[in-house]
Formats: C-alpha cells, sequence, structure tokens
C-alpha cells in the first residue's frame, strides 16, 4: 500500500462550479482524477508543480464521468491514458473494458457507482492510511442526502452504502474538501 493522495484544487457548486481535482502516486503510476472546471488552469498546474510532477509526467486520467465539470481539462496531460466506465483512451487507440475492477496500478482500482449517471466510477486508493475513495457519489461532506442531478437516486444510495461497507478512512467528493465518512455521512 504505497498509493498517496493529493488534492490539487477542492471543487465546490454554487454560482460557480469547479471539480476537485486530485493526484495519485502509486510508483511510477502518475494519475490524475478529474481534471475539470476550475477558475483558472494554474488552480490544477501549479499544485501539480509543486508536486514535483509535470503534465506530461501524468501517465493515467480518470473521469468519475463524463459532465464537462470533470473532463474540461484533460487535454493537459499529453502522454496519459484516459480512463472512464467502458475503455481506456490513448492517442487514436480505445480499448474496451468494464471498469468495475480494473487495477491501474497495485494501489488504485476502479469500482462502477452508478447513480449520480448510470456510468459514474470511483477510484479507490489503498494507502499507508487506509483506502480512499474518490467519487462523485457525494459532492461534499453534507452530501447533499439527495442529488438533485441523480439519473439514478436509487442506485446512488445503493453505491453510496457499497462504498461506505468497504470501511474508506477518507472521501473525496466531486466538488468539495476531503472528509472521512461518519454515522452523519448521507447514505
Amino acid at each position: 500500500m504505497t498509493a498517496t493522495v493529493t488534492v490539487l484544487t477542492a471543487g465546490y457548486v454554487g454560482p460557480r462550479t469547479a471539480s476537485t481535482v486530485s493526484l495519485l502516486r502509486d510508483g511510477d503510476t502518475l494519475v490524475v482524477v478529474d481534471p475539470g472546471m476550475v477558475a483558472d488552469r494554474s488552480l490544477i498546474l501549479a499544485p501539480l508543480a509543486a508536486a514535483g510532477v509535470t503534465p506530461e509526467q501524468v501517465t493515467d486520467v480518470v473521469f468519475s464521468h463524463h459532465h464537462p465539470d470533470h473532463t474540461l481539462n484533460a487535454a493537459l496531460f499529453p502522454a496519459a491514458r484516459y480512463h472512464d466506465h467502458w475503455a481506456i483512451y490513448q492517442d487514436d487507440l480505445w480499448t474496451d473494458r468494464p471498469a468495475d475492477g480494473f487495477a491501474l496500478s497495485p494501489s488504485i482500482r476502479l469500482a462502477a457507482t452508478p447513480g449520480h449517471t448510470p456510468e459514474d466510477i470511483s477510484t479507490l486508493v489503498d494507502t499507508a492510511d487506509g483506502l480512499v475513495v474518490l467519487t462523485h457519489l457525494w459532492w461534499s461532506a453534507e452530501g447533499p442526502p439527495e442529488d438533485p442531478y441523480a439519473t439514478d437516486p436509487e442506485a446512488l444510495h445503493a453505491s453510496r452504502r457499497a462504498v461506505l461497507a468497504l470501511g474508506p478512512v477518507l472521501v473525496v467528493p466531486g466538488h468539495g474538501e476531503p472528509f472521512a465518512p461518519g454515522a452523519a455521512t448521507p447514505h
């Protein structure tokens, strides 16, 4: 369990919207999750540089789902493989594969977690401190309890329960600061 998680920028929702963008490291695997909308690209690139990583070094990009607020800045990472719910894309190669259970490295894997959209995936990271889950099942620590844009609220709640059953020590939500789940976490 050598992977680390660094939040490059914490997202928000309101009159303006930004995605939470994170960097995962596991050996030579460098993953950016949800490089979407931000107020300025420097909010992704500056903390990435501070972490000692250039955009060209990023090996993989994961999209939790295909809304622009989570994908808009994907082109910042020219050498990366791109992962979504059903394939890996690199340059002109499209390789079909289901995301559920797919391992990007020994400590980083994907899980199907439908609800917000039918195609949502979460990224599961085994760290020295325990499991960290990067997901759009929650926008922030507060939920919302009912996702107003969920295409399938029943599936969303089932996915939340499944993620919480894994016992994560930290959840990195789609539009907020990381939080430690507890009894008050909407499920």
